[in-house]
């Protein structure tokens, strides 16, 4: 059996075992857990390299593993008409969300870049209504509200990880680069899907972050720790590229609106992550909101269509 049909009898399989509305929320989870890990390794890669190495290096590692994931499935090439969404894609979180955030990292800790994080649902919910025509019930907006409320008001009445007007600016770029970049590649996974979506972005995106990754490459920077080794593979290999295919195919197959809102829980998990990797403290008071703002994720899904 050929690699492409072998793919695609797995996801026949898939979908047969679960219903599509309930394994877009199983992919959607995955992405999540993947994705999590993003900014508190992002962080620890700007700590000791230049930002926008760091988002050309991890843009151009990822597309060259995409590249070869395209070849080696032998997929076929992506129609005019698909084009310029792959160009949003590859704007939006192949270039947007990893610049915005690594510059925005480098004036503010990886807790506060979290905590942004709350406000990507209702980013993702809007950029779906405006690019794939999706039309939530109103009790949904409710439900995403409150939901991005509760994390924005928490971080505000604990302070986290300071204020820094440049990397607060910045990490909303970050979100609303992302909310369009998450939206139009859902969209796209569709007809083309998710992994495919990501792989042309990144593919697209080539002959631009090479040659930006050779200029902006510190001397050295071979010979940086291996944390931060590490932490640049993470970016490049789950962050830009694996997250990805689980979350489209999230988006696709549960609704953007819906399966987007399961970005609510992601700030708890990078928590988790940062006060492992960089020892940041976390409050208690946590566990208490994100209870809360899983019941406003159930509360959406049950009003997203």
């Amino acid at each position: 059996m050929k690699p492409r049909a072998a793919a695609v009898s797995l996801q026949k399989a898939a979908t047969a075992i679960l219903p599509e509305a309930r394994s877009g929320w199983l992919y959607g989870v995955i992405g999540v857990l993947i994705f999590s890990g993003s900014l508190p390794a992002t962080r620890v890669a700007v700590l000791q390299l230049d930002p926008l190495f760091v988002t050309f290096v991890r843009a151009a590692a990822a597309g060259l593993l995409g590249l070869g994931l395209l070849v080696g499935m032998s997929e076929r090439r992506p129609g005019r008409a698909d084009i310029g969404g792959l160009l949003i894609v590859a704007a939006g979180v192949v270039v947007g969300f990893p610049l915005f955030s690594a510059i925005a990292l480098r004036h503010i800790t990886s807790a506060r870049g979290l905590v942004y994080l709350g406000l990507l649902p209702l980013s993702t919910a809007v950029f779906g209504v405006l690019r794939a025509r999706e039309r939530p019930q109103p009790a949904f907006w409710v439900f995403a509200l409150v939901g991005a409320a509760i994390e924005v008001g928490y971080a505000v009445a604990h302070g986290a990880g300071g204020t820094s007007s440049v990397g607060d600016a910045f990490m909303l770029a970050a979100i609303i680069a992302a909310g369009l970049g998450y939206a139009e590649g859902a969209h796209l996974s569709r007809r083309m899907g998710g992994w495919q979506v990501i792989s042309w972005a990144l593919v697209l995106s080539l002959p631009v972050m090479i040659p930006l990754a050779v200029v902006f490459s510190p001397p050295g920077w071979l010979n940086s720790d291996g944390g931060t080794l590490i932490a640049l593979a993470y970016v490049s290999l789950f962050s830009m590229l694996i997250g990805f295919i689980f979350w489209y195919r999230g988006l696709a197959l549960g609704g953007i609106a819906a399966v987007g809102q399961l970005q609510l829980v992601q700030p708890f998990l990078g928590f988790i992550w940062s006060a492992w990797l960089l020892r940041e403290h976390i409050e208690p008071a946590l566990l208490a909101v994100c209870a809360a703002v899983l019941l406003c994720v159930a509360g959406a899904r049950r009003f997203a269509r």
